[in-house]
């Protein structure tokens, strides 16, 4: 899942009615899945652990051809002197930050990349070759998410929840020894990048939000829509839900039976074994959903076999896994995905150059950014990149590569080799990335619309 949080006469409606239609599809398939359970003994658990999620971004990181390294960064059990222990639950156990990282040319600018709301670094699986031909690539698991840790989460406030994901963040660096980076983050993950450049500017050069969340209030979107929805049965469920921390992950999650052991009796996976409340239709319920939701957007980014096979293992371990930082969505968001302290109020207060990049059919309404880009006193940019939606570098990577290429057009070198480019790349640009600073009309007729 991932939050989109403008315009609530078009994308607002439509997520809701997603979410309402998700609801009432996956009860049914609880209630077919209990019905058949006694048809179906042979069907068994597929268990996951943090362990099965390495394994796992193992197996879809092989598709990338880029050497990589893989490490688990400890990132302590608090800030340091800190009494807050909203990342280190009730103890003292060290929390650690799961990264890869994809070695650049020497002398190349370094690019961090944070993942969305319900994913992990593994989406970015398209990305990563031809963005290491350019950047030194490190792409981390958040808190609570991926093959990171997943302490419990104990956050009760938006406050406390921010500072989950901004001081685990600022750990993570402070362990890596890193600065003067450029951070990237996709929909809740470019939430979380802008606040933290919002608290800890001096480390970033330049932020490039991806069809990010959390741009405007529900307040300054008020929907008569959204009052007769919220009347209905189906709006009264999931506003229950919502404030109930229900996330989609648990459907995937809750535990349930295994099947019949030798002597007759239905067997139960430990806690850290469970799979799903759809139980072992859980993997073939991922399958569909990554087929449906990923690289549809045109025929030359459908997934092939294997991407789609990899993709779907990795994120059915990434869900099955202990809930931890996806309970951060009620705090963070009221219902209706609007968020309770937006990024609007703070744009004045901008202090890093910030390029925004939505796919053309992306339902997270760009509008927002435009919004903020008036109170801004930064640089900033938009870019649309056409046959792609929320998730544009997996369903237009080759677009997605130049407009992250020309969003970083001032870090890259004006002598790098243009033959380096994504096959669409030079058509944009025959004169190589030295073109980028001219190049604004050539970019725009090969690749995206510059709003």
């Amino acid at each position: 899942m991932s939050i989109g949080l403008r315009g609530w006469s078009k994308s607002s409606r439509h997520l809701v009615s997603k979410m309402a239609e998700e609801i009432s599809s996956s009860a049914a398939a609880t209630t077919t899945a209990a019905t058949s359970k006694r048809r179906t003994q042979w069907l068994r658990w597929k268990p996951t652990s943090t362990d099965h999620i390495i394994a796992a971004e193992k197996r879809l990181l092989s598709l990338v051809k880029t050497p990589y390294e893989q490490e688990r960064v400890n990132i302590g059990s608090g800030p340091p002197g800190s009494k807050i222990r909203w990342f280190r639950s009730a103890s003292n156990e060290s929390r650690f930050i799961n990264t890869v990282t994809f070695d650049g040319k020497e002398g190349t600018p370094t690019l961090v990349m944070v993942h969305g709301y319900g994913a992990s670094q593994g989406f970015f699986f398209r990305n990563f070759d031809a963005l290491a031909n350019h950047f030194k690539v490190i792409a981390i698991d958040q808190l609570g998410w991926g093959g990171s840790s997943r302490p419990d989460f104990t956050c009760k406030s938006t406050e406390e929840t921010e500072a989950w994901f901004i001081d685990s963040f600022e750990e993570w660096r402070k362990a890596k020894n890193l600065s003067n980076f450029i951070l990237l983050g996709h929909s809740f993950g470019g939430y979380v990048a802008a606040k933290y450049a919002l608290k800890h500017p001096e480390h970033v050069q330049h932020l490039i939000l991806v069809g990010p969340a959390g741009f405007t209030s529900e307040t300054e979107h008020k929907s008569e829509w959204l009052t007769r929805f919220r009347a209905t049965w189906k709006g009264a469920i999931l506003n229950h839900l919502w404030e109930s921390n229900f996330t989609p992950q648990k459907l995937v999650r809750k535990k349930g039976w295994e099947g019949k052991g030798d002597d007759g009796v239905w067997q139960w996976r430990s806690q850290s074994e469970r799979v799903g409340g759809l139980g072992p239709w859980g993997p073939d319920l991922v399958r569909k959903y990554t087929s449906a939701r990923f690289g549809s957007y045109s025929d030359e980014s459908v997934l092939n076999e294997d991407e789609s096979r990899l993709l779907t293992d990795y994120v059915y371990h990434t869900l099955a896994a202990k809930g931890s930082g996806e309970l951060c969505l009620k705090y963070i968001f009221s219902f209706g995905a609007f968020a309770r302290k937006p990024l609007l109020h703070c744009a004045s207060e901008w202090k890093v150059p910030t390029t925004f990049i939505y796919g053309v059919q992306d339902w997270m309404n760009y509008q927002g950014a435009q919004e903020a880009r008036k109170h801004m006193n930064v640089p900033c940019e938009i870019i649309r990149v056409p046959q792609a939606g929320h998730f544009v570098f997996i369903d237009n990577p080759s677009a997605f590569h130049s407009a992250t290429f020309y969003a970083c057009r001032k870090f890259l070198s004006p002598d790098q080799d243009s033959n380096t480019l994504p096959e669409d790349g030079p058509a944009a640009y025959p004169d190589g990335p030295s073109a980028y600073a001219n190049g604004l009309a050539a970019y725009l007729d090969g690749h995206a619309a510059y709003v």
